[in-house]
């Protein structure tokens, strides 16, 4: 009995060690993109974003992202960026309250703050903002300047690049 007890102490020790390994910064810089096991959102950022008017119609903006076959739009004024709308906000603030979408506008239903992250965050930073805040959409900014938009299939797909670059670092640990 105390054989199997320290064993299992002895592997969760192992455990808790390689955990603490895996988030040192030497490990997660790896030598290259694949060796990383914590990546930044900045290669899933979508820069070729579609645009709207806020004056425009809600039933313009389901027509622009049937168009390009997309799930939301960044909504613009004179001024620069003023929101997001998104298919939920379609679903939810106007389709299902039984509004006419060629007679309502972006601005009366368009989320007015979006999250907001930079490059340098992580899939799970983003996921957890995601979460917290019930989006499936970031707009994404450099300082300043808006350079783009994460999806959550986009931060998904992130995950299983991280997943798959932890599992090839730890065949070659278990190798060598």
């Amino acid at each position: 009995m105390a054989e199997g007890f320290n064993a299992g102490w002895q592997f969760t020790f192992q455990w808790v060690y390689f955990m603490l390994w895996i988030d040192t910064p030497a490990v997660q810089a790896g030598v290259g993109r694949e060796d990383r096991v914590t990546m930044t959102i900045a290669s899933k950022i979508v820069r070729r974003v579609a645009t709207i008017d806020e004056n425009k119609s809600v039933l313009d903006a389901a027509k622009l992202m049937t168009e390009e076959f997309i799930g939301s739009v960044v909504v613009t004024n004179s001024s620069g960026i003023r929101g997001l709308f998104t298919e939920r906000e379609l679903v939810m603030n106007v389709v299902g309250k039984g509004k006419d979408p060629e007679k309502v506008q972006i601005k009366d239903v368009m989320t007015t703050d979006p999250i907001k992250v930079q490059p340098t965050d992580t899939a799970s930073w983003c996921l957890d903002l995601m979460k917290g805040h019930r989006c499936r959409h970031l707009l994404v900014f450099e300082g300043a300047e808006f350079i783009g938009i994460v999806s959550l299939r986009d931060m998904v797909a992130l995950m299983i690049d991280e997943k798959e670059a932890l599992i090839r670092h730890l065949e070659r640990y278990i190798a060598s």
